[in-house]
Formats: structure tokens, sequence, C-alpha cells
């Protein structure tokens, strides 16, 4: 019975292969989207999960209370993982790691490692980094310690075995040990790197007195819990435990500390402390969601179509009941075909995401493995799941087919039921209603961006080159000799460039009351020409200036947001009043405009600027836009002749800046793909049904054709009844799309409004693409010749 079963599937696949055709295409294409979601989001939810003992593990985190505001900072002072992990015995083990570059050298072969950071010897215990060569015990404990990736190994190493070997990474000369070996540190870790060097090198050599700094912040601490530890009630033990060891400080410097635990598998996705979110759980959501729809449309069309073809099927069903075939055997039968038709599918779509992956790859940002499909439980999955949508997909119209009654078929007195026409209109209008969705979502996320890019920053950052010196002796010299460049229309120096990172000032400024008010506040260590180099505009005051030698010493400049923190009314007020910052006295001589010195997304934080030219390592060099190799060249040269111990690297400053939207335009673009691969599929159905309808009709058009009816007409009489859905799918879809990318534009601290021209955009285009695929069958039938149209029948 199953062979006769599996060869009338097959010789109804082929008799009707157009619409089988249809069928596999939504359903393969489908699928593949599908299939390629569920990689997308089942690697950003395994992000830490190699880590055996994840569930034991908290990232410490702080809240520092001043009396002006509350910020939220991803890692604890210096002195709070030690003091911690002496006080509570719920604490099986803690490590701390922190982002830093290095000059790595080793005889004539040199690498700036910007992928490297301090580590300390417990990290080993707490993650499971596998060494390949040394002691995980050990490898961190000593100072002037280091451990490679395999891959940055054979970049210094080639075949020889690193341990024991030296190499240069501290700029006075001190030579590093190769302790430790480990596997590259999977893709999916919060915590990545090629280089660490132990943390004991920072506390007992470069900086002996860090841990005991409570104000000192810098280090991600993670602490791992003995089994059964609840971390609410030990969170609950900090406020008394920071009273205790910081209590007369914390008065003192009107700062007062908060601490909080995260666990492991939260940070990437879900935390919001600066700068620690690199994953985003609504993105995860949204392409969730997406998934589901297109997959949801695929197996629409097949219900659409297949119901559709009822009539045909009508006879074989009577036949089949009259010779003794139960219902149940039938609803079997075309459940069956169903299943098969989504196995071949699926069998495509594997071959699909194989070739595709590379590509989308590229599109999100990530490296999923082709192993993924070599992992059994992941081919298991997504078999399952093709048996699934076969299963879903196929019931409704089975159940339909086997419940046709045979006298009344094989009478020939069979008609489709007017509650199968409401049900497959029903199914199109919410096809295109979710095309139409993504339609909306996909220009607002794109006008988004493009506002953002738009938007005035309040500095320039057209043809401005930055190379970083590393703190080089010969920094000043440089500069100088870049200047002297005949290309080179200026040069600054500074800490930071707008879209890096910066640190943190515990600050005091005078406020209205006349009482130095303590803040945290954003710092740009910068030279007298960074302002003008940036040309970022002044609110009231004056700029640095060499005519003031003691700008180098007692002044500052604040932005807008910092003046109105304090209470002033206006930037004039604050001009003359006095600051206490890092050890430093003085006035306040300028207030600049704010410009955004991060992403549109976060608001402008108070900042603070200062000349320290000893803080300043990056040069920004305005370059003409004429010849811009030639003077590429030019600072090369200049560069391997004062430091030749150092790689050359640049950067500009409008690709550097941009970077931070690389997320948001990621997120557009495949959100863009995937609304073209659902209205594909949404196309396809519709053809589909177009089809269907039209050669139905096809006795009605030969003889309207015979009275006179145009073609214009014909084609209208077939096109309209599916351009009103679409138009139904629109006025559905347009509200629900407004109401949920407005909740997505609340993420930006700055964002578009949502313009009535974006959904006017978004219905004509449904409207014509659903008319142009309409028009391709409805063309056909109403030019073909009347008189065969009149012999079918």
């Amino acid at each position: 019975m199953f062979k006769n079963y599996l060869k009338s599937t097959f010789r109804n696949l082929w008799k009707h292969r157009v619409f089988s055709f249809i069928n596999l295409t939504g359903l393969a294409v489908g699928m593949s989207a599908c299939f390629l979601i569920y990689l997308y989001v089942t690697f950003e939810l395994s992000y830490d999960a190699f880590n055996t003992k994840a569930d034991r593990i908290y990232r410490v985190v702080c809240d520092i209370k001043t009396p002006t505001e509350v910020l939220k900072f991803s890692v604890p002072s210096f002195a709070m993982p030690k003091n911690i992990a002496s006080d509570f015995p719920e604490i099986q083990s803690f490590a701390r790691a922190t982002g830093d570059n290095f000059l790595v050298r080793r005889g004539n072969i040199k690498f700036q490692e910007d992928n490297a950071f301090w580590g300390d010897s417990t990290l080993f215990d707490v993650f499971d980094f596998k060494m390949i060569k040394g002691n995980p015990k050990t490898a961190l404990k000593e100072p002037f310690s280091v451990v490679f990736s395999e891959t940055a190994a054979k970049k210094y190493f080639g075949s020889e075995n690193p341990i024991g070997q030296t190499l240069q990474i501290f700029g006075d000369g001190q030579a590093a040990t190769v302790t430790g070996i480990i596997k590259d540190i999977p893709e999916n870790s919060t915590i990545k790197g090629d280089v660490i060097v132990s943390m004991s090198t920072l506390t007992r050599k470069l900086a002996p007195n860090i841990e005991e700094q409570w104000g000192n912040f810098g280090a991600a601490t993670y602490l791992l819990l003995k089994p059964g530890t609840d971390p609410k009630k030990l969170e609950a033990k900090f406020p008394a435990f920071l009273e205790k060891r910081d209590g007369t400080g914390m008065k003192q410097s009107k700062m007062f500390y908060s601490l909080f635990l995260e666990p492991l598998r939260s940070v990437y996705l879900y935390s919001t402390r600066d700068g620690s979110k690199t994953g985003n759980i609504g993105n995860v959501y949204i392409f969730s969601i997406i998934a589901v729809f297109i997959l949801l449309i695929a197996c629409i069309n097949f219900i659409n179509l297949t119901t559709a073809r009822s009539a045909e099927r009508a006879k074989e069903v009577g036949i089949r009941k009259v010779v003794g075939a139960e219902k149940s055997n039938l609803a079997l039968q075309f459940i069956g075909e169903s299943v098969m038709l989504c196995l071949i599918a699926f069998l495509l779509s594997t071959g699909i995401c194989a070739l595709l992956l590379p590509s989308f790859n590229m599109l999100a940002g990530k490296t999923i493995s082709h192993g993924i499909f070599q992992n059994i439980s992941y081919i298991l999955i997504l078999f399952f799941g093709a048996i699934g949508i076969g299963l879903l997909a196929g019931i409704y119209p089975a159940l339909v087919l086997s419940s046709f009654k045979p006298v009344v078929v094989l009478k020939g007195r069979f008609v489709t039921g007017t509650r199968g026409i409401i049900l497959r209109k029903g199914l199109v209008v919410a096809q295109f209603t979710i095309s139409i969705a993504l339609i909306i979502g996909t220009i607002i996320v794109y006008t988004q961006m493009k506002y953002m890019r738009s938007q005035d920053l309040g500095f320039t950052k057209d043809q401005i080159m930055v190379i970083d010196s590393q703190g080089d002796q010969q920094k000043n010299a440089l500069r100088q000799e870049i200047a002297s460049i005949p290309t080179v229309k200026s040069t600054a120096m500074s800490s930071s460039v707008p879209g890096g990172g910066r640190p943190t000032a515990y600050s005091e400024i005078e406020n209205t009351k006349g009482e130095l008010q303590i803040a945290n506040l954003e710092l740009y260590f910068v030279d007298f020409d960074y302002i003008n180099q940036f040309k970022i505009k002044m609110a009231a005051g004056r700029s640095f200036s060499r005519d003031f030698m003691t700008d180098t010493t007692q002044s500052m400049i604040l932005n807008e947001a910092a003046v109105k923190m304090f209470g002033y009314a206006s930037p004039e007020q604050a001009v003359g009043k006095r600051f206490k910052q890092w050890g430093r006295e003085g006035k306040i001589i300028g207030v600049m405009k704010d410009f955004h010195f991060e992403a549109l997304q976060e608001t402008i934080k108070p900042l603070s600027m200062r000349i320290e030219p000893n803080g300043c390592n990056l040069i920004s060099i305005n370059v003409s836009a004429a010849n811009l190799p030639s003077t590429i060249a030019a600072v090369e040269s200049k560069w391997k002749t004062l430091i030749p111990n150092r790689p050359f690297s640049y950067f500009f400053m409008d690709e550097f800046f941009d970077k931070q939207y690389r997320g948001e335009e990621r997120f557009g673009k495949l959100f863009l793909n995937f609304a073209v691969l659902a209205i594909f599929i949404s196309c396809l159905g519709l053809l589909g049904l177009a089809s269907y309808s039209t050669m139905q009709r096809t006795k009605e058009i030969g003889i309207r054709k015979v009275i006179g009816s145009s073609t214009s007409g014909i084609v209208n009489l077939l096109s309209k009844d599916f351009l009103k859905l679409v138009l139904i799918s629109f006025f559905i879809a347009a509200p629900v799309s407004w109401y949920f990318m407005h909740r997505w534009l609340q993420d930006f601290a700055y964002r578009t409004n949502i313009s009535w021209w974006v959904f006017i955009i978004a219905g004509v285009s449904a409207l014509l693409i659903a008319l142009l695929t309409i028009s391709v069958q409805a063309i056909r039938a109403a030019v073909a010749n009347p008189v065969k149209s009149l012999r079918t029948e």
C-alpha cells in the first residue's frame, strides 16, 4: 500500500509540475531562510555556553551614585575582587580580564596585537579555555608571563615549541616569557583575545598599588560561585561589605558604590552596562519572528494551492472511496504527499544553506562554521522540522480532500465551497500583511540609518587620517615631520577621537551655589590645535591658546551637557568657574557646543577637555583629497624613519566613526533580504492562485472575448479580486508595523519620525508587485484565442 501511495504521490507531483514547482520553490526558499535564521539565533544564544561552569559564573558590575547622577559601570574597582573573594566563602574563585593592545616583537617579526588582554592566573579555573601546551594552574601566575592562542603562536614561532621562549612586549625592553598555548578562544565567547598577559605583571610590577585603590575602575571581574550558592542572597550582602571595606572613603569622595551580579550567559545579549553590550536580544526576537513568518507564508502557499486544486482531485477521491478506501487512508496519503514534498524541499534547502552560509556570515557579521552541517543534532532538528512543516501544512488540505462525498463527486455536481474560497482569501491577506509589514520595517530601518549618517555631528570627520603613536617617545617629532608634508593641511594630538574610547574622570566643578560639586566627566586630553582641527564650535569663552601658557596646567573646557548638569542656565555663566580633576586645579576657560563623540544611539554625555601632552598618543592629520595615496605613503615613510620598531597603521575618521553603526547596518541588510524573500514567496503563491483561477475561468474568458471584451477589461477582471486582498493587507499591516517600528526606534537617543510616505511607498510597492505577478497570467489568458478557450470544456 505504501508503495502505491508513493507512486501516486510522485505521479501527482509530475502531472501538476507547475504547481509542484511553485510549492517546492516556496517551501525550499522558506525553509532555507528559516534554517539560516535558526543558525543565527542559535549562535547568538550560545554565547559562553562552552564553559562547563557557566551556570555558576557571574560578572561583578558596579553602580556609582554621585550628587549629580548614577553611573553604571561594567567593571568594579581593582580593590574589590580580592576583598570580595576573601570575605565571602560562597566564592570558589575569581578571574579578571581587561582588554589592551601590545606591540609584540620577536627578532624581525613584529605585530601590533590589538586583540589582547590582561588575565589572572585563575582564568583557566573559571573559564574553559583549553590549554594545549603549558600548565593552566601556573601559566599566568608570575609577572611577565604570556599565553598565546594557537593562531598567534604560529605567527611568531611557526612550528617551533614556544614554551619558555621570550619576546618583547613592553616598551622598556622587558622580555616576556611564553608559558602557555591555548586553543583559539571560540567566537561565541564574551572574553576574546589572542595574547593574554599575566595580571600580576600589572598588579605587582607596573602598578603595584593598584589593588588598594577603591576608586580605580578597569578590569572585568568574574566570580565562580560554589555549587548551591544563591547569587541573590550573596548580592544582598554586598552593601554591608562595601560599608565595612570603604565606607569612610565613599563618604569622603561622595561617591557611593553598589555591586550587582550578572549571569555570564546574560552578559552578551542582555547587559546594558557601559561598553559591554555587544549583542542584541531584540534582534534575536525580531529575526525569530521573521523566520516564523517566512515559514508561515510558505505553508500558506501550500495550503492555498492544494485546496484550490481540490476540484481536480475530487474524482480521484470519489473513485478511491467507491473501491473501499477509508477517509483515514486518504488523509494519510495526502499528508504523506505533503511530507514528501517538504522532505524534497528540505534536501534542497540544506544545499542552499551550505552554499549561502559564507554570504550569510558576511551579511550577519558572524563566523558560523560549515561544520554545523556535520553536526548530526542540527541535521536531525532540521529534518524533523521539515516533517513538522509537512504535517502542519498538509493536515488541513488532507482533511478537506478526504471528506468529499463520492456520490456527489462522481455525478459531476461537485463545486468548490465558499468556505474554502474565504479561507484562501484570508490566507492571502495574511501573507501580504506579513510582507507589507516587512517592507514598512525595512524602509524605516534604512530611513533611520540615513538620518544618523546625515545628522550634523558637531564636528568634521572628513579627510582626517588618524595614526596611533602608542606613546612612543618620538611622537612629537613624528607630528612635526608629518606637518611638513605639502598635502597635509593641519595636525593635532589627543588621547581620544569621536567614536573611540576615553576615560571617565572624578571631577569637582564649581556650581551655581559656589560649591565644588562632584561628578564623573568624560575626559579628552588634547593639544592646542585639536578643537580647530575638528571644527568644534565654542558656545562661550575661548578655546585653548598658546598665548596663555597656564592653559597647559590650569585650564579646562566643558561641553554644554556638562554645564547644564551643574545647573548653569547659559554657557557664559560657567566660564571662570573653578575645577579639580585628577590632581589638577584651575578654571574653566570656555564651553564648547555639544558634539556627538558617540553614536546617535546615545545621548551626548558631559565632557571635559584638558591640555595634557603626555596623554596625547593619537595624531589626527587633515589631508588634502588630491593624490591621497601619495600622502599616505609619505606619512608611512616618516613613521618608518622615526618609529621603525612599530608596524604602521592608520584609519580615517569617517569610516572609524561609522563603524559604530555596523550592527544597525547588518540588521538593516538582513531585514531587507528576508523581506524580499517573504515577498518572493508570497508572489509565488499569488502566481499559483492566479494561474489556477484563470484556468478555471477559461471558458468564461473565451465567451467574454467573443462578445467584445477588451484585453484590459479581462486583465482587470482577473486582477481586481486579488488586488482587493492586497489592499486589505495594507490596512492591517500599516498600524501593526507602525507600533512595532516605533518601539524599535526608542532604542535610539536621536531618531527619525515615521512619515506618512513610508506607508504609501510600501502599499504602492506591494500593489505593483502583486499586479505584476497576476498580470503575467492574466495577460496570457486575455490574449489567448477564444476558439481554443471554448473547446476546453
